[in-house]
């Protein structure tokens, strides 16, 4: 065991801002060790429903007895380096398969609870901390509101930026996890922006396991939110991810309200279920049990299932990019293990490009998994999902994929701010 002499003055560990918006970095700083001292960080977390998030990281004191995470490296623990957040997008779940996902994002912000370790208690969790701090990341902002949406057959939920407004408006889809997502949307309306998250199955009274999905219904989403005072004219954007991605890009085919859709990590195919607009029906790719392979694990990797876009029959199956009138951004993960996205979204850009269309622009991050979301959260390697009996693998690379969900939340933010501000052009 390490014996170290007593530190010259009080340790003391600085959290810079204590709280704030979750999409926001904060700056750790420790004062007070000794010259040199290695010390371990410890950052938890409880979600809503009590599942505990924990990251560790060993960090060396330099000549004046201090550490900021913001210059100096990581030596080790959940990842190595210098990462100022990097406690936080490497927390990883106590118990197997589970995504961290803020439910209410209103009224009480997930709680982080950073702890001060000194070297001799690494492995000893009894051990009380030298220092803590808890660590406030909210999903909403003072005067934001969250409007209940179940007008008709529309269910989902609103989020409007304080002031008069009008704001862009925005869509959001989240794949097969069902049910309503809202982090992203009431994260993305702190930034300026309209945004209903909408739910399409497996909530309120949506069917759980749908036979088909209307396009109709999003059709009604994109009016419902354009008829709005506070949602700015002439068009709308889509923000569409994993499964929602296919209604996205029928979104930005079919309807001329959509104006600027966003494709994080999906097919542009229409997968499992049917998808009906008006009289026409567009059929489902399904996927034979040959291109589903098993991960040690126990998860189910989709990503090799792979469906030949460049056969004519496949060609007409796909979804007719071609028809959109506004700008598509597609950002893909290139360590997907759920869809080969990269390949989905070239195929894509290249049909725009034979149409003489150039409206569709690709984001390629390397090492970065299918679940791209904001900035900070943790890597979901693999979790639950509601359409299938197994786990499904998302894959990605930690410190990869918590630099791509930076970069591309920024770059989310820009394309949004480009295109909703300008009127509908032909392209």
């Amino acid at each position: 065991m390490e014996t170290l002499p007593k530190p010259a003055g009080q340790v003391k560990l600085t959290v810079t801002p204590v709280s704030g918006l979750a999409d926001q970095p904060v700056h750790i700083r420790v004062t007070g060790l000794h010259p040199t001292q290695l010390v371990m960080f410890k950052a938890s977390l409880k979600d809503e429903r009590g599942n505990l998030f924990q990251s560790r990281a060993v960090y060396r004191a330099n000549s004046a007895g201090e550490v900021d995470l913001e210059q100096d490296p990581s030596l080790g623990g959940d990842y190595a380096g210098v990462h100022p957040m990097g406690l936080f997008w490497s927390l990883k779940p106590e118990k197997t398969f589970l995504r961290l996902i803020k439910r209410d994002v209103m009224n009480r912000p997930f709680q982080v609870t950073l702890g001060l370790y000194d070297s001799a208690s690494f492995l000893d969790d009894s051990r009380q901390p030298r220092a803590s701090q808890i660590v406030e990341r909210w999903f909403s902002c003072p005067g934001m509101q969250r409007v209940p949406i179940s007008e008709g057959r529309l269910r989902g939920a609103l989020f409007l930026p304080p002031g008069e407004g009008p704001f862009p408006g925005v869509i959001d889809l989240f794949g097969g996890i069902g049910g309503l997502v809202e982090f992203r949307a009431s994260l993305l309306a702190t930034h300026g922006f309209a945004v209903l998250a909408l739910a399409y199955f497996a909530y309120d009274d949506l069917p759980k396991y749908p036979m088909e999905f209307d396009l109709e219904y999003f059709e009604e989403a994109a009016n419902f939110l354009l008829a709005h005072s506070k949602v700015q004219k002439p068009g709308i954007g889509v923000l569409s991810a994993s499964k929602g991605t296919e209604f996205g890009l029928a979104m930005a085919s079919y309807l001329k309200q959509v104006v600027a859709t966003i494709c994080v990590n999906g097919p542009v195919t229409i997968s499992t279920i049917p998808l009906r607009y008006k009289d026409l029906v567009m059929k489902p790719f399904g996927v034979p049990a040959e291109g589903v392979h098993v991960h040690p694990t126990g998860g189910l990797i989709f990503r090799h299932h792979e469906t030949n876009l460049q056969e004519e029959q496949n060609q007409q199956r796909a979804l007719p990019v071609e028809k959109a009138q506004g700008h598509i951004l597609f950002i893909i993960g290139e360590n997907d293990e759920c869809v080969n996205s990269r390949r989905h979204a070239e195929y894509a850009v290249d049909r725009l490009k034979r149409h003489g269309k150039n409206n569709g622009r690709i984001l390629l991050y390397p090492g970065a998994g299918h679940l791209l979301e904001p900035p900070y959260g943790p890597l979901c390697f693999a979790s639950w999902n509601l359409s299938f009996p197994s786990p499904l693998v998302w894959g990605g690379d930690t410190i990869l994929h918590a630099a791509a969900q930076e970069h591309s939340w920024g770059e989310i933010q820009k394309f949004f701010r480009q295109h909703l501000v300008l009127s509908r052009s032909q392209l």
